[in-house]
């Protein structure tokens, strides 16, 4: 398997689980964004288009860096020797990588209840 299809394939459920976070907080984190910038009025309130599909965002979230997370803090004897997971600094800075997205995602999901302290 080339190099590329590995990185994509083991990278496809921490990106999908950040892309997932992006949208569960779409609802929140637009209004505050536009807010922020200065740009307000009524039509503000209604931009709650998303806010109907926000669990299912949430359950993709966790189910997907679920995903990654077992790849990537699986034993190595689950490794075949020679690829990626094999390797130790690349399994150290994977597993950096995820718990920054972890992070970022908790940030995005819990949006809604920490932007209103904010306005």
């Amino acid at each position: 398997m080339p190099a590329n299809d590995e990185f994509a394939k083991n990278n496809l459920p921490l990106i999908g689980g950040v892309l997932a976070a992006v949208g569960a907080s779409l609802c929140c984190i637009g209004p505050f964004v536009l807010l922020t910038l200065g740009i307000s009025g009524a039509w503000i309130g209604s931009l709650t288009l998303l806010e109907p599909y926000r669990p299912v965002f949430i359950a993709i979230v966790m189910m997907l860096l679920g995903w990654a997370g077992w790849q990537i803090h699986r034993p190595v004897e689950g490794c075949e020797p020679g690829t990626a997971c094999a390797v130790p600094q690349t399994r150290k800075r994977r597993r950096v990588i995820f718990w920054i997205m972890a992070i970022i995602a908790l940030v995005l999901v819990t949006s809604s209840y920490w932007i209103p302290l904010m306005v």
